[in-house]
């Protein structure tokens, strides 16, 4: 569920705007305050600031910028193509959208195109956003409009080398691959899994992270009908891991409750959120409430498995030859005595991790995920739970980029990988080296 950014915005072609989205009237009072609430809950589902608000210090991390002022933009977003600078969403009308009208607005929402036929990279979510409602987009753009201060901080450039400048180009992008259609219910599922079908694929764009990409970026589906539909994607060096029922790498061994908690809390099942999704937790699904987050774990327990990798069976006498060795000492596999030494204080010698403080790594579906950017990159630079309302003291994982060369990483992950009944394909020095590489670590 990790959230992308609106881009700054160079001329681009005009085309045909969808007759539904130009509206010579406004008919909502956008200063209603009920309105401006509402959307100030839909900015927190949609994850808005975990794109749009800088880290502190600004961009550069010398900026007079206040880390307190959300939306303004200038947070770095990595690509495949280059780095991209998220805008300045506030309603400062020369450096963020307080000039937009409401069908500015919608277009640069739903559409990715700005006032003056300016076009967003797809970065911006719009495949996604697409599908929000109409009531939900003119309370967004109340909240944006009236309950967001103004912030006169224009936003660093984005400079993409060549053929990515060519902005115009998006509109042939999104011809070809970004739907335009908003959520329809579906009448033979229940209002619950509507609710979340809902959230998952519009405001939480969940599939911006968790769902593949193809050659020319586009996610290779955005609703349950697509075959790889969040069955997970790379983001940064992050693999967002796979959210459909498969038993290993996947959902199907949790329950709605520990998915619904996992999200409010960063703790659920005895994973803990880890990469990425800790913003998305902070910054937004710590907000929804209890209603919406059941709807959301519901809809992703009614996806069948899809793309299947790895294996957990707890029970296997391998599972109990793993925990015997390491509790006796006697533990000769390669990486077991780094683990023992480096981890199990606090995952355990069972591999069960600690409830509420450390994270299982016995049948954790990351664990088991096919691609290991995430283990490497968690290795190499360690991190920290979530800080929320509800959930517990959030605990940090060191950095071990400095006591481990990239053999032993690959060996004591590929050792996790197959400890305490877990079956996935072993982890290489080299696939440890490209990551540290493309990190700088």
């Amino acid at each position: 569920m990790a959230a992308v950014a609106v881009a700054l915005l160079v001329v681009g072609s005009a085309t045909p705007h969808r007759a539904r989205a130009l509206t010579s009237v406004t008919r909502f009072d956008t200063n209603d305050p009920r309105l401006i609430a509402k959307g100030e809950y839909l900015a927190k589902a949609g994850d808005c600031a975990g794109c749009h608000t800088a880290p502190p210090g600004g961009p550069s991390g010398k900026e007079t910028l206040h880390p307190a002022a959300p939306f303004a933009g200038g947070l770095p977003m990595g690509s495949p193509f280059g780095t991209i600078w998220s805008s300045n969403i506030t309603p400062d009308p020369d450096a963020g959208i307080g000039r937009y009208s409401y069908d500015d607005f919608e277009r640069a929402v739903r559409e990715g195109v700005a006032p003056g036929n300016r076009r967003l990279y797809p970065a911006m979510p719009y495949p996604s956003f697409a599908k929000i409602n109409d009531d939900d987009l003119h309370a967004l753009y109340a909240y944006f409009m009236h309950g967001v201060a103004p912030v006169r901080q224009p936003a660093p450039r984005t400079h993409l080398p060549f053929p990515f400048n060519q902005r115009w180009a998006m509109m042939f992008w999104r011809a070809a691959f970004a739907p335009d259609d908003v959520f329809v219910p579906h009448a033979t599922r229940s209002a619950q899994w509507n609710r979340g079908a809902y959230l998952v694929q519009s405001l939480g764009h969940c599939g911006a992270c968790h769902t593949p990409r193809g050659p020319a970026y586009e996610e290779r589906g955005y609703d349950e009908h697509a075959r790889l539909y969040l069955t997970g994607g790379t983001n940064d060096h992050w693999f967002a891991p796979n959210l459909t029922g498969d038993p290993g790498a996947g959902l199907g061994r949790f329950s709605e409750q520990e998915i619904a908690s996992f999200l409010k809390q960063g703790h659920g099942g005895g994973l803990v959120t880890f990469g990425s999704m800790v913003q998305v937790v902070e910054d937004s699904t710590q907000y929804l409430s209890d209603d919406d987050l059941r709807a959301i774990a519901h809809y992703l327990k009614s996806l069948p498995p899809a793309a299947p990798n790895g294996h957990f069976d707890g029970q296997s006498q391998a599972a109990v030859r793993t925990v015997r060795a390491l509790d006796t000492g006697n533990a000769e596999l390669p990486g077991a005595g780094l683990y023992q030494g480096l981890c199990a204080r606090c995952h355990k010698a069972d591999g069960m991790g600690e409830p509420l403080k450390y994270p299982r790594l016995a049948g954790n579906p990351a664990v088991l995920a096919a691609h290991v950017d995430s283990l490497v990159r968690l290795l190499v630079e360690g991190g920290e739970a979530p800080h929320t309302q509800s959930g517990p003291e959030a605990k940090k994982m060191p950095s071990f980029a400095g006591k481990l060369t990239d053999t032993e990483m690959a060996r004591v992950l590929t050792f996790v990988r197959n400890a305490w009944g877990n079956d996935a394909a072993p982890v290489t020095s080299r696939e440890v080296a490209q990551v540290r590489h493309s990190l700088g670590k």
